[in-house]
């Protein structure tokens, strides 16, 4: 039989029982979503994270006591024996670091902020040096950094986030206008381009003032980070500034350092190990339901062999060769796959797009995914149409004629 023949037999079939097509399909439907869905939301978060979590810049990296980005909880109670780094740390690197273009500290809190009608709790209070306004890759296109002489005087300056200048200032230029932190005053002189939400959690909700104001209020005993732009590429600079730390803290050679680098890449690789997690999860989850789903058609299909025994005994007692026979029924299984697979595509590509509008999760359509959900259910319709396709095939065609 031609092939265009063996696919119209084949759809006829499946049209004859159209609930019991449906159902059977849930199953496979329910996995290739899954794995769509799952996908679309990856990818999406990929380039998100690019551009959100890895905001340091290619040209600036960090060096801190804690590690800023781990998944090794044993990792951070270890950190929190080695020793703080202190401003006397910096002034070295600032010295001896040829290949350090500026050296900037920063530290940071939680608290309350006072505005003239409201106030805003759990904001991230920011102590930063003025060089901090070149080397860091913050936008403020309202207003200004804080300069080198507000730093030395102390003055009570503030560049606040754009959820800030929001909730705060909310019928007009916070330019000028004041607001109470700790217990202190002070004037705003910039607002902060908007940064958006990273995984859920606001990146907005900030002030920076500079740090010898934030000596004053907190002190600078602990918990700073040192920011440090160096001409790429960063390893030249961060053996350096190893050296240097390493020298003041008397570490011997073997042993191993008592401080983080973080870069951009850095981030992007705990994303990766974070995403990877994910992705396996929800790939499990997904591989499962499909093979739910390959055995239900499986199953069904067995069902649909004994109900045509007499049938596939009239074709073979006319001419019909044992190939002719499996190829119809595996046809069969794989038109119902592929029927699955499109509407489980179409159906991942549509919950990740509402996602997009509904939520900030990002969404991105590629095409391989699709291809990916439909190689998927032809590998579901190939594993599990074999069996019952060669058994109706091996039918004798004499006991077949004689089944009622």
């Amino acid at each position: 039989m031609r092939f265009r023949d063996t696919l119209r037999l084949a759809l006829q079939a499946l049209s004859a029982h159209k609930l019991r097509t449906a159902l059977t399909l849930l199953g496979l439907v329910v996995g290739v979503t899954s794995l769509i869905l799952v996908m679309t939301l990856i990818q999406g978060a990929n380039g998100y994270v690019k551009t959100k979590i890895a905001n340091l810049g290619v040209d600036i990296f960090q060096v801190s006591k804690m590690p800023l980005a781990t998944s090794n909880f044993n990792e951070v109670l270890k950190a929190k024996k080695f020793r703080e780094l202190t401003l006397d740390d910096s002034r070295s690197i600032v010295e001896r670091c040829a290949a350090c273009l500026a050296v900037g500290v920063q530290a940071r809190t939680t608290g309350e902020i006072r505005g003239p009608q409201r106030s805003l709790v759990d904001v991230t209070l920011r102590g930063e040096t003025a060089n901090m306004g070149w080397i860091s890759t913050l936008n403020i296109p309202s207003g200004r950094f804080f300069t080198e002489s507000e730093q030395a005087a102390a003055a009570p300056v503030t560049v606040i986030g754009a959820e800030v200048a929001d909730k705060i200032f909310p019928q007009g230029n916070p330019l000028g206008k004041t607001m109470r932190i700790a217990g202190e005053e002070f004037t705003v002189i910039g607002v902060a381009e908007r940064i958006g939400a990273v995984l859920g959690q606001d990146q907005d909700t900030f002030v920076i003032f500079p740090f010898s104001v934030y000596e004053k209020l907190f002190g600078a005993r602990s918990g700073l980070i040192f920011q440090i732009k160096a001409a790429p590429p960063l390893e030249t600079a961060e053996g350096q500034v190893r050296l240097v730390l390493r020298a003041r803290r008397h570490l011997a050679p073997a042993a191993a350092d008592d401080f983080y680098f973080t870069t951009a890449d850095t981030y992007l690789e705990l994303w990766r190990d974070i995403s990877s997690v994910f992705f396996l999860v929800f790939l499990l989850i997904s591989s499962v339901s499909s093979i739910v789903g390959g055995i239900v058609i499986m199953n069904i299909t067995l069902v649909s062999v004994t109900e045509r025994t007499r049938e596939i005994g009239l074709r073979r007692s006319v001419g019909a060769t044992q190939r002719d026979i499996a190829r119809q029924f595996l046809v069969e299984v794989l038109a119902q796959c592929l029927a699955g697979g499109l509407i489980g595509v179409a159906l991942g590509f549509s919950l990740a797009l509402l996602l997009r509008q509904l939520t900030p999760f990002p969404a991105v359509v590629r095409g391989w995914v699709a291809l990916l959900g439909l190689g998927l259910a032809s590998l579901i319709a190939l594993i599990f149409g074999v069996y019952p396709a060669v058994k109706a095939a091996r039918l004798d065609p004499v006991v077949a004629l004689r089944t009622e």
